[in-house]
């Protein structure tokens, strides 16, 4: 069993997440084989996670009844994410106990109809860890401009925060800093960073995506295609070992704080004529996390090839940013449109899942 690809890929330094989770899967004794088997350490939902949970069988149906009609809405969704995630984080309890807090996490995400603004996106952030009250819960947080300063105040309150949609360098720096600034403020206010986490999670094939349409736009050199991702993730990796370190670094590390991990979000491939595997093999490295959706798991067990790549081709990697901008790809265009569009889509899915919630709370209740 410790033989497996994924199992060799840990070895490397690198964490397994999986990125899908439903009450099924918690209570069907899915996820205890992922951790038991594929050598899987952590769990995230978002959204349209949710949404495809709530939408198959009938595993919320009797909490729904039980919570009844004068139960709005949005705060039976609450309710049942709130469970499926206090049930998640006690099966991956054990792995957060036997590691110190280094995996083990589950991830519940802000409302993202909040993602542009500050306060409401960090009073939320608060209810939520209070509402699951689990030390191996992270809560979700984007990255966008107005979410910084909520990432910086969560880590304050001593929150575990997993930074989500972010796609360019400039932002993850800035996030980098939101999460220095938190730590710095918990140790100044006699708090106990020890007791808390981070992740910083760079969705990886969205950008090969919006790239590759662009270069199909502009009839671009196809040489250029499916490179732009994870060019981005090795740069992304080289200033994280750059902002762990120094003086700065230190001081927080002496008092108990763990570095803010890159997360490989987002690393299916969304073009067919991709090696399905390929942003996981292109990005393994120590001090990281991949989180995965299930088919990913299953490719990489299949014939996934586990070996050091994050650092490689480092000089190619900014040549490959050069190269699209000379070609007429701008990366700035290509980051901002993403982000926009990501919140968005979480946006649409949030309230799509409400709806569905709504219509299934009234075909129990006539059941």
């Amino acid at each position: 069993m410790t033989s497996s690809p994924l199992h060799r890929l840990s070895a490397l330094g690198q964490s397994v997440w999986i990125d899908a989770l439903s009450r099924d899967s918690i209570h069907g004794g899915q996820l205890a084989a992922l951790i038991d088997h594929d050598a899987v350490v952590g769990a995230t939902s978002n959204p349209s996670i949710f949404q495809k949970a709530f939408a198959e069988g009938d595993a919320y149906d009797q909490q729904l009844r039980e919570l009844g009609d004068a139960t709005d809405v949005n705060a039976a969704f609450w309710a049942l994410a709130t469970r499926d995630i206090q049930d998640a984080c006690d099966l991956l309890r054990p792995v957060w106990d036997g590691g110190g807090g280094r995996d083990g996490y589950v991830s519940l995400e802000v409302d993202p109809g909040l993602a542009y603004d500050t306060l409401a996106t960090a009073q939320q952030a608060r209810r939520i860890h209070d509402d699951v009250d689990r030390p191996n819960l992270m809560v979700k947080i984007p990255a966008t401009k107005p979410g910084l300063a909520a990432i910086e105040d969560s880590t304050a309150a001593g929150i575990s925060i997993n930074v989500t949609l972010i796609f360019s360098l400039r932002r993850y720096e800035e996030v980098v800093e939101s999460y220095l600034r938190g730590l710095e403020r918990l140790v100044a206010e006699g708090g106990d960073p020890a007791g808390i986490a981070s992740v910083a999670s760079f969705f990886v094939s969205r950008i090969d995506t919006e790239a590759d349409r662009r270069l199909d736009e502009i009839g671009g050199p196809e040489r250029l295609k499916g490179r732009l991702a994870i060019a981005n993730a090795r740069l992304a990796y080289q200033h994280y070992k750059r902002a762990f370190t120094g003086e700065r670094w230190e001081y927080l590390t002496n008092k108990g704080a763990t570095p803010q991990r890159v997360l490989w979000a987002s690393t299916s491939v969304k073009n067919p004529a991709y090696r399905d595997t390929m942003y996981v093999e292109e990005l393994a490295g120590p001090d990281t996390v991949d989180t995965m959706p299930l088919e990913t798991v299953r490719a990489f067990q299949d014939h996934g090839r586990p070996t050091p790549r994050l650092e490689l081709e480092l000089d190619g990697a900014r040549r490959v940013i050069d190269e699209l901008e000379a070609a007429g790809v701008s990366y700035d265009e290509v980051t901002d449109t993403l982000e926009r569009e990501g919140v968005e889509k979480f946006a649409t899915a949030f309230d799509e899942l409400l709806e569905g919630l709504r219509e299934k709370r009234e075909a129990t209740a006539g059941a």
